[in-house]
């Protein structure tokens, strides 16, 4: 799963947290893989708009049986590399970036080990990648192509490309399959078991699952409404609020991770004064059928401060990174000198750990992160002049299990 963050408003998050309780933290080594100048040559990344007329696009990575491949809309093009850093094939927009000066062109019947691929790509986004090494990127239609859906109060103008191993366009998927009808707001894209691919939207009424065999096939379509999510049994008035989503890589199942608020009654007025947070849960939902397999509580996340010489203990969210193979889910919250780590298990055996990854504040200019299937986490963290590549061994706290 991926996690995308930009920029300055985010970077002052990270440090607006004093000093953290949690116990037992493993703080896990980083190794710094390969760097990236910030351009528009096939070996640079465009992280801030170099271009001036357009917003800010998302930059998305994923790693598989140590590849990696990034999907950067400013730059509007997706790259794969190995763990050395040496690009190995390019998809781009000719319109947009210079011709490849290190790479060749993939031509039916040549034998090269280094291609590049044109296509009109617009605003790449989201990617997953399956076990043929296919990609699968969300894109853009452009604006005369974009459709509205009266029902759910949403424009449609996302698509999610296919390209096959070696970059070559396949076709592309709407939300009815192969050529279907342009989809609404991705949030993330997801690969599954038996390569199935799970694309999760975001509407202004919930979130919206559409799942499809490798061939393309809609096989699911499941929307979580705000106003029918699960409560749990011994909480009442509570109020739930919808966070994140993510799939499982190695069986049919999404992960719901809905916090839940309650309402604060100002005693001498008896009325509703504000809300506070009640708990968060992580449900498990069987695909199939939307049956509930189960729920598990998260732990808050604590930290404590000095206010009036009187120390104040505050319990925060954690935010959902992703599922990954054997029922596990991470989870992380930013601090003063990182991120704290936090998996769990989700078979009913209250397993935990905690672990910490460090990233200085001036990494942050922008970030995105993934987590493989394994439990590795993977990064990309731009400074002002530069954009690191970097994972952490996270998978090892799985073996502690």
């Amino acid at each position: 799963m991926k996690i995308h963050a930009c920029r300055t408003a985010l970077v002052f998050c990270v440090f607006l947290f004093l000093s953290c309780t949690e116990s037992k933290n493993i703080s896990i080594e980083r190794e710094n893989m390969f760097t990236f100048d910030i351009g528009r040559l096939e070996d640079e990344l465009d992280m801030f708009n170099l271009e001036g007329e357009r917003s800010i696009r998302k930059t998305a990575l994923k790693m598989r049986d140590g590849f990696f491949y990034i999907s950067n809309g400013n730059g509007q093009k997706i790259a794969r590399y190995n763990s050395y850093g040496d690009l190995l094939f390019l998809i781009y927009n000719d319109e947009t970036n210079p011709p490849p000066m290190t790479l060749s062109e993939k031509t039916e019947g040549t034998a090269i080990t280094r291609w590049a691929c044109k296509w009109p790509l617009q605003e790449p986004g989201a990617i997953a990648v399956n076990s043929e090494k296919h990609i699968f990127a969300e894109d853009r239609f452009s604006p005369e192509r974009h459709g509205f859906d009266v029902k759910h109060k949403v424009i449609l103008d996302r698509l999610v490309l296919h390209f096959d191993a070696d970059g070559k366009f396949i076709d592309y998927l709407g939300q009815e399959g192969r050529g279907g009808t342009p989809f609404p707001r991705i949030e993330n894209i997801f690969t599954s078991a038996d390569d199935d691919l799970v694309v999760i939207c975001r509407l202004p009424a919930g979130q919206r699952v559409f799942w499809y065999d490798k061939t393309g096939y809609q096989i699911y379509d499941i929307l979580f409404s705000n106003d029918t999510l699960p409560i749990p049994p011994d909480r009442f008035g509570l109020t739930p609020s919808l966070d994140s989503i993510s799939v499982a890589p190695d069986e049919r199942k999404i992960y719901l991770k809905i916090d839940y608020y309650r309402e604060i009654l100002d005693e001498s007025t008896k009325t509703v004064s504000g809300r506070e947070t009640d708990r968060s849960c992580l449900w498990m939902i069987n695909a199939g059928d939307t049956s509930f397999s189960g729920n598990v509580d998260i732990p808050f996340f604590e930290t404590s401060s000095t206010v009036n010489n009187r120390k104040v203990t505050e319990n925060l969210l954690y935010s959902m990174f992703a599922a990954i193979n054997g029922g596990y889910v991470f989870f992380y919250y930013p601090v003063e000198t990182g991120f704290s780590i936090l998996l769990l298990a989700t078979d009913g055996s209250d397993e935990q750990r905690r672990g910490m990854v460090n990233v200085s504040g001036d990494e942050l200019m922008y970030f995105t992160f993934d987590v493989s299937d394994e439990g590795i986490l993977s990064a990309l963290l731009a400074t002002n002049y530069e954009v690191k590549l970097v994972w952490w061994r996270t998978d090892k706290l799985v073996g502690k299990m």
